[in-house]
């Protein structure tokens, strides 16, 4: 589906933005003491190639109406196959396999056993959630009173604001730094709370939407890397994915179901699901707390247990 919003467009995004990570990613290697500068560059770096894909669009539909072979499909088209053949060329990685039972053992003990993977995955749970609410309503609270705004102008502004946010990592986490990660993720969560509790319930002019929606996005942006590190601090390589799916798994039926009964039904109001929202960015501080208060001892590395 193709949406033009005064002069962007978020036809195909997704595509050029996935190009431009692997791209990014299989120049940097698979290190592991780059692995924490790679999180927050691959934030950065999708923020800038979702502005640049729109832009892109928007010149290519601008400019070649008419002209299929410079449409945007096929430009997404051509973006995938390059990134099919630099993952098929550049791969290094020897895949490791492991028997059912083996990798079931394994996920029993390491993540559901240990109740601080447990408080992360609900944490990826509650920022997965809220960034799709925040996605599907956002334009509606904006224009909620019928008021004419430039949507188009909005978006990359959410999006520069997701950058910003993204560069803040490198200077919290870095070797002179001595704030934990737990410690600001409490703070960055209740922050992401509010803004979506204030948005909820109280009518704002366009201005403070858009200052509160930027606030948002900026700490997503920080929020995203920082909990990749903390996923490669307290998780195997091999049981990553694993962990990554039990939390967006509930977090994608609960976005079904609020769609279903919210936009299908009409029996829960934008307002209630935006409050759910935020009550998730609640718990997730609380447990960052937890596990700050759990991980007084120095921090256990799987990969090297």
């Amino acid at each position: 589906m193709f949406i033009r919003l005064n002069g962007y467009s978020s036809t195909h995004e997704d595509i050029l933005c996935v190009f431009f990570i692997i791209i990014f990613i299989f120049q940097q290697g698979h290190r592991q003491d780059t692995l924490n500068e790679t999180f927050w560059l691959m934030s950065y770096f999708e923020s800038a190639s979702l502005i640049g894909s729109q832009v892109l669009s928007n010149w290519l539909i601008g400019n070649n109406v008419g002209k299929n072979i410079s449409s945007p499909s096929m430009a997404a088209f051509f973006f995938a196959i390059i990134a099919i053949v630099c993952i098929t060329k550049r791969w290094a990685e020897v895949p490791q396999t492991a028997s059912f039972k083996e990798y079931r053992t394994s996920f029993s003990a390491y993540i559901l056993g240990d109740k601080r993977i447990l408080l992360l995955a609900w944490a990826q749970a509650c920022l997965h959630f809220s960034i799709a609410v925040f996605w599907i309503l956002w334009a509606p609270t904006v224009v909620a009173d019928g008021r004419e705004v430039h949507l188009g102008l909005i978006y990359p502004c959410l999006v520069g604001s997701r950058m910003l946010g993204s560069t803040a990592f490198p200077w919290l986490t870095g070797g002179l730094s001595s704030i934990r990660t737990e410690d600001y993720l409490v703070y960055a969560f209740i922050i992401v709370g509010m803004v979506l509790s204030i948005t909820a319930y109280d009518y704002q002019e366009i201005g403070v939407l858009v200052t509160l929606f930027c606030l948002f996005h900026a700490s997503v942006g920080l929020i995203s890397p920082s909990l990749a590190k903390l996923r490669t601090m307290f998780v195997p390589n091999e049981l990553r994915g694993g962990m990554i799916s039990i939390s967006q798994a509930p977090a994608t039926a609960a976005i079904l179901f609020f769609l279903v009964q919210g936009g299908y039904y009409r029996n829960i109001e934008n307002s209630t699901i935006m409050a759910i929202a935020a009550l998730g960015m609640f718990t997730a501080a609380a447990c960052m707390h937890v596990l700050k208060r759990w991980g007084k001892q120095p921090y256990q590395n799987w990969h090297k247990s």
